[in-house]
């Protein structure tokens, strides 16, 4: 017990300041009686005595304290991974957000898919990105907010759909059990999908044009395409491909489906009473 506080570093450390302090008396009182005797200044030899005590104690203490040093260092490094593991969502948001900054993938107000999420940006901050949510087949908002943290935006895939926003590739199938040859109706459905996209055909030519100057590639459009096929079940499938404005393709494709079902139930009636004449 007695040999345990002996060896205390506390009791060590003070009984080497001490040992220190009163060496540097001694080496005081040294060299103003040498100085005195023969009358030459040699301070300087007493203060690099006393920087040296200085330097042999403070490396005492470190061996003296050397354990306990360890010690910290050891609860140190274990605090800071437990913080790191802690706050590392939180740390991984704000690398995004600086990711956000650098690349600018996207600006406020701009449409984006993040994921399986569509909406328009509304806002970003350190920790999240707000958006709008959009449901991408009708091109209405949906009145609901999305909040993505901004870590999911650098392991996420992100697609800017600003272009959608004002004009898009609209597309649309209509599939039909019955069968029959198609195709006498094919012209009259694609002049009648022509007409309705008459009136904003330069626009989208213009815009059309610019896009495929940005992206640098080639895409439909702006002329309304219509295919005809089947499904793997053997169904009958219509395919239409329009290039319009965003809040017309739904209009637009409810016209093309009203048309394409008066022009089909025609051709069938003809087609029976062909059939019945026979």
């Amino acid at each position: 017990m007695t040999k345990d506080i002996l060896l205390h570093p506390f009791l060590l450390s003070l009984i080497m300041l001490t040992i220190a302090f009163v060496l540097k008396i001694l080496v005081d009182k040294l060299a103003k009686s040498r100085a005195e005797k023969k009358e030459k200044d040699i301070r300087y030899i007493a203060h690099n005595i006393k920087h040296f005590i200085n330097f042999v104690m403070v490396i005492s203490l470190l061996f003296v304290w050397s354990t306990e040093i360890q010690n910290f260092a050891l609860s140190i490094a274990a605090f800071a991974v437990a913080i790191v593991l802690a706050t590392r969502e939180f740390i991984q948001c704000v690398i995004g957000f600086f990711y956000l900054v650098t690349t600018r993938p996207f600006r406020v107000g701009d449409w984006i898919q993040v994921g399986d999420y569509f909406g328009e940006v509304a806002e970003t901050d350190w920790i999240k990105t707000t958006m709008h949510e959009i449901d991408i087949h009708t091109y209405q908002f949906s009145r609901k907010t999305i909040y993505i943290p901004n870590n999911k935006l650098i392991t996420s895939s992100i697609k800017n759909l600003n272009f959608v926003k004002r004009f898009v590739t609209h597309h649309f199938i209509i599939v039909r059990r019955e069968s029959f040859n198609p195709y006498p109706i094919h012209d009259t459905l694609t002049e009648q999908a022509k007409l309705y996209c008459e009136e904003f055909q330069e626009v989208a030519s213009r815009y059309n044009s610019m896009i495929e100057r940005k992206l640098d590639a080639k895409i439909s459009g702006p002329e309304p395409v219509i295919h005809f096929g089947t499904t793997d079940l053997g169904e009958f499938k219509a395919s239409f491909t329009l290039f319009c404005p965003t809040e017309k393709a739904l209009e637009i494709e409810h016209k093309l489906t009203e048309c394409f079902f008066a022009l089909w139930y025609k051709e069938t009636e003809k087609t029976k009473g062909d059939e019945g004449e026979v």
